[in-house]
């Protein structure tokens, strides 16, 4: 029980030790997440897009060539 008593007193210690940032810092480091996964979900998609359709060239391709049906 001691060691749980010790342990507790150098968290509380610790947690006076920590700088927290300040509200427009947050706000900033927030925004700039929020636009880098937009621009990974717009990448993403376009990706998504463009192997969308060189599959379905591929798919036709074979198709025409007669090794799909």
């Amino acid at each position: 029980m001691e060691k749980i008593i010790t342990y507790f007193k150098g968290v509380k210690a610790e947690w006076g030790k920590i700088t927290w940032p300040d509200r427009n810092q947050v706000f900033a480091q927030t925004v700039i997440v929020i636009l880098v996964v937009f621009a990974f979900t717009v990448i993403t998609f376009g990706l998504d897009i463009i192997f969308k359709g060189m599959i379905q060239v591929f798919c036709e391709a074979m198709k025409h060539i007669g090794l799909m049906h």
